[in-house]
C-alpha cells in the first residue's frame, strides 16, 4: 500500500507504514513527522558542531506505524527524543514512547524525552504561535538531557 502525493514539481509515492532514516547518527535517535521535522534538522546541525551525532527518522505515516525502524535505531543509539506538533496528552509521541520503553527498555541509557506543543489552546497570533510550537532549541536541550550533558 502507498499514498500518491502531488506537488508542483511532480508526483511521488509514500509507502504506508515505512519510516525513513533521513540522517544517520550514532548518539541519539530523533523521531518526528510532518513539517515540525525541520526543527530536528536544525537541532542536529547545531549538535553536530558539539560532536553529537543525531539519527533522524521521519515516520512519514503514523497508522500504520513503522515501529521496527525506530526500535532498530534506538538499539543502536540507546537514546530517543520524539518531536511532535501536538498537545502532550494522548498522541503519537506518547504511543511511540510506550512502544520503545516496552520493547527496547534494556537498550535505553536514558529515559525517552518527548517534545510537544504547550498544553494550552493553539494561539492565533503568529508571535504566540511561534512560542507555542516546539523549536530546535528545545530539541537541543532534550538531546543534551538524554546525553547527560549541560
Amino acid at each position: 500500500m502507498a499514498i500518491k502525493v502531488k506537488f508542483r514539481e511532480g508526483e511521488y509515492t509514500i509507502p504506508l507504514g515505512v519510516a525513513e532514516i533521513k540522517r544517520e547518527g550514532t548518539d541519539v535517535t530523533i523521531v518526528s513527522f510532518g513539517k515540525i521535522i525541520k526543527e530536528a534538522y536544525k537541532a542536529a546541525d547545531a549538535l553536530a558542531k558539539e560532536g553529537i551525532s543525531c539519527e533522524i527518522i521521519d515516520l512519514r505515516t503514523v497508522r500504520p506505524l513503522d515501529k521496527e525502524t525506530v526500535l532498530k535505531s534506538v538499539k543502536k543509539t540507546n537514546r530517543l527524543v520524539v518531536l511532535e506538533e501536538a498537545w502532550p496528552f494522548g498522541n503519537v509521541s506518547t504511543e511511540l514512547t510506550y512502544i520503545v520503553q516496552s520493547e527496547a527498555f534494556d537498550y535505553l541509557d536514558a529515559p525517552v524525552v518527548k517534545i510537544n506543543t504547550a498544553d494550552t489552546p493553539a494561539p492565533y497570533s503568529p508571535v504566540l504561535l511561534e512560542e507555542w510550537l516546539p523549536n530546535s532549541d528545545e530539541v537541543v536541550k532534550a538531546v543534551k538531557k538524554v546525553m547527560y550533558k549541560k
